[in-house]
């Protein structure tokens, strides 16, 4: 295990309106501020996305099992941003809920709200922790 230790900057009141793309305009924001590490929260409606349920089997590199929905639902769920290179990477886990069905996963596309989804980003100061291509997975993984 490593670890740093940093203190909560800035933080972000962010509401995203029907039709927005949630993943991209998280990016966009860090790196429009300048945001090299946050953490966030996300819970409100989308409409589409396409995430990752787990790896195929427990071998490296991991073979993704990707799920998708293309209708609204709800969502919640907690993510990271950390700097891969300049640019921010967005790493988020949520539960994806509709009528009596809930889905988990890592959201990594198709990021589409529906009506609004609010996001609270509290901006994590005093590290240097970054994302780094991991040669064994083959996934820009978390640096410390």
């Amino acid at each position: 295990m490593k670890y740093q230790c940093g203190k909560v900057g800035r933080v972000f009141v962010v509401r995203f309106e029907d039709g927005d793309d949630v993943l991209g305009g998280l990016a966009e924001m860090a790196s429009r501020e300048g945001i090299a590490a946050a953490a966030f929260h996300l819970v409100g409606g989308m409409k589409r996305g396409r995430f990752v349920v787990g790896p195929e089997q427990e071998e490296l590199p991991p073979v993704p099992v990707w799920r998708e929905f293309d209708t609204s639902h709800e969502i919640l769920g907690f993510g990271t941003i950390f700097r891969h290179g300049e640019q921010p990477k967005i790493h988020f886990h949520g539960a994806f809920g509709k009528k009596d069905a809930v889905r988990v996963g890592c959201l990594r596309e198709a990021s589409e709200a529906f009506l609004v989804v609010e996001a609270v980003v509290q901006e994590i100061v005093g590290v240097t922790a970054r994302r780094e291509m991991d040669h064994e997975s083959g996934m820009v993984l978390l640096t410390i």
